[in-house]
């Protein structure tokens, strides 16, 4: 497997809507590899998700551990989400390709996601808190959003000041 290069806030194929994957690609080895691939980089970089094009990769697929500890990330192609509800959370988010940057996003908490696996099988499965914000925030990247797009500016803070001071009152 290989460690992909990820691509940093300004490089156009981050603000870029991401292709559909068709059916015939999903049987290639080198569709197979992208999926190894991008997880590997993931796991590498110390990240939760992440999305084609953060890869270079402008098609329509992420990955996501969200699952139980043990369980394999989820690959999810041509993802479909939508909101269950109208509860919302306020999640403070950060990217591998915005580093060292932290923001508080408001997203719904409670949300159906209809993809297909890295094989092309249908997956519907129904996403609450923490879960739901990932696949949001790396389904984003896939239409060219990135996450300080959505963030409240005035929390928005450096890694080393987030950490430092993220439980006053000014960053909530």
């Amino acid at each position: 497997m290989a460690i992909l290069h990820v691509a940093k806030m300004g490089h156009p194929i981050l603000r870029r809507v991401a292709e559909p994957i068709a059916d015939d690609v999903f049987k290639s080895e080198a569709f197979q590899r992208l999926c190894d691939d991008m997880i590997d980089t993931m796991v590498e970089y110390g990240g939760i998700g992440l999305a084609a094009p953060q890869v270079h990769n402008s098609v329509r697929l992420l990955v996501a551990d969200i699952l139980e500890e043990g369980e394999s990330p989820l690959v999810l192609a041509n993802p479909v989400l939508t909101p269950i509800g109208e509860s919302t959370t306020t999640t403070p988010e950060g990217c591998l390709s915005v580093p060292d940057l932290r923001g508080n996003v408001i997203r719904p908490d409670h949300i159906m996601l209809e993809a297909q696996d890295r094989f092309g099988n249908p997956i519907s499965l129904e996403l609450e808190g923490f879960p739901a914000v990932v696949v949001q925030h790396e389904a984003d990247h896939l239409d060219g959003v990135l996450y300080i797009d959505r963030a409240d500016t005035k929390t928005m803070a450096f890694l080393p000041e987030f950490n430092r001071y993220s439980d006053e009152e000014d960053y909530k």
